[in-house]
């Protein structure tokens, strides 16, 4: 696999050429916000998919704005004076972000303007066509070949804890998204990959963007960074496709099986400071006889609490097909098609791999004397972004090891904010067959409860103890409030930790 059919990059040390460059695209509104007023909706949100004609069709005027989505994000040429009037046209043929075709201008990179969660302006550079990152059919052949945003990469950086931190860590950064999110509350960012080019590309998405430039480092895990370096913030979006073979090197790990999100799992504990986070999205095999919780539990390591989410599975047909036409094989030679499918189901069946599973591994660096490990799977809806939903979890998990039984009926709860409680039952039933809390934020959570659960969630507001409440509820339902007191701490305690609860 080759590098040939990869365009040369910009310079990364023009610096003052990058910030005219920012300028001009801001002056001319192009930014996320402005391109969803130049396309609309549809044509937008097909962008995301790597569908380009909508916007195509969108863009047949002169304007500014129009001419520079056709020229950075469609790959499209452009008359050379028209661009003059919006862009520092020699400057950028100079430093390599354009280059000049029959006597028209086209670009060398993909520019794709993002919205940052404070309402920045930020631009993330990736090669040509590859604007949108993922399994999305990209198809480049291209070893090199480096992806912008895509799903996976939003995920995480939703998911990712956003407090102050002194040092952050991107392992395998691709075109620098989590590097450029992080360098908002970390005070020092390092950005490693194995694959050189997209350290440049991670380099020319920060400077576009208006970002403090990081430490870029070149190779493969913790390899890059020194013995004893240490972090706050560690995330990883990494080449994580279980697939026989590396050839492509933004999704290969090189490993077998799933051992490269394994090793990257195991080696962070002693990499992340007291109280840091580490998210990492990861591939995971489901393997004949053993279940997969117990296969990720053994990826803990040890002083590390951890919560492990299955967004998906998998079979491994429907596996293999997805990447391969993420790399385009299936618009290629029928039989080298059907030769490279059949290396993926070999490469299952020798290692008795039945599906994948797909989701996120969050540890956190913990003193407790027993760190709590949660593996659960959660296919279901949820809202972005969930940092804050993350924190959370951790501080309750906290929270429940300091308090025990005693310690619960004690305290004051609060019922979480747009926690709604459903009752379902046979139409016209005199009581409900069972009670369901639902949250509307985070995880969007559903538990059910008994009628004590749902009495005694639906009073707290801080005002009582868990105890008087439960001595009142007893009292109106004719239970023994002893035998009630001993029986509803398991139940606290499950409110408290899915955060239906708060401690007030």
């Amino acid at each position: 696999m080759s590098n040939a059919s990869l365009s040369p990059l910009p310079s990364a040390d023009r610096t003052d050429v990058t910030a005219r460059l920012r300028d001009a695209l801001l002056g001319a509104s192009f930014t996320a916000d402005g391109l969803l007023e130049l396309l609309g909706a549809p044509a937008y949100a097909a962008l995301s998919r790597s569908e380009t004609v909508p916007a195509l069709r969108a863009t047949r005027g002169d304007t500014p704005l129009e001419l520079l989505v056709r020229l950075f994000l469609l790959q499209q040429p452009v008359p050379h004076a028209r661009a003059a009037d919006v862009l520092p046209v020699d400057a950028c043929l100079e430093s390599g972000w354009l280059v000049s075709v029959d006597g028209e201008l086209a670009a060398t990179v993909d520019v794709r303007p993002y919205g940052g969660p404070d309402g920045e302006d930020w631009f993330i550079v990736s090669d040509l066509g590859c604007a949108v990152g993922g399994a999305g059919g990209i198809g480049s052949r291209a070893e090199g070949v480096v992806l912008g945003v895509g799903g996976a990469s939003m995920t995480l950086a939703g998911l990712t804890v956003r407090t102050p931190v002194s040092a952050a860590l991107d392992l395998g950064t691709g075109s620098g998204i989590q590097a450029l999110h992080a360098a908002r509350h970390a005070t020092r960012v390092t950005a490693t990959d194995v694959n050189p080019r997209a350290l440049h590309i991670t380099a020319l998405t920060l400077a576009l963007s208006g970002a403090p430039a990081a430490d870029l480092r070149e190779g493969s895990l913790y390899e890059p960074v020194d013995e004893d370096d240490t972090y706050d913030l560690i995330v990883s979006n990494p080449p994580f496709v279980i697939s026989p073979g590396a050839r492509l090197t933004y999704r290969d790990g090189g490993m077998g099986g799933d051992d490269l999100c394994r090793t990257l799992v195991q080696q962070t504990g002693e990499r992340l400071n007291e109280g840091g986070f580490a998210h990492f999205l990861a591939n995971w095999q489901h393997v004949e006889g053993e279940d997969w919780t117990d296969r990720l539990r053994s990826w803990v390591p040890r002083g590390c609490d951890a919560w492990i989410v299955q967004r998906e599975v998998q079979d491994v047909t429907q596996y293999a097909e997805l990447w391969l036409r993420d790399a385009g094989d299936h618009r290629g030679d029928e039989a080298e098609y059907q030769a490279r499918y059949d290396a993926w189901l070999d490469e299952f069946e020798a290692r008795k791999v039945r599906a994948v599973g797909f989701g996120w591994i969050t540890l956190r660096r913990t003193a407790a004397a027993e760190p709590s490990v949660t593996a659960e799977e959660w296919p279901h809806p949820i809202e972005q972004p969930l940092g804050e939903t993350v924190r959370a979890h951790f501080a309750r998990l906290d929270y429940l090891r300091e308090h025990d039984d005693a310690a619960l009926l004690e305290a004051h709860f609060a019922l979480a904010a747009e926690v709604v409680q459903e009752q379902v039952g046979l139409p016209g039933a005199e009581d409900p067959e069972h009670v369901v809390l639902r949250q509307n934020r985070g995880m969007r959570r559903a538990t059910r409860v008994d009628t004590v659960g749902a009495g005694f969630a639906g009073v707290c507001d801080g005002t009582m103890s868990a105890g008087r409440i439960l001595d009142a509820i007893a009292q109106l339902v004719g239970e023994d409030p002893v035998a009630l007191r001993d029986r509803t701490p398991a139940q606290i305690r499950l409110l408290v930790e899915q955060g239906f609860l708060e401690p007030a």
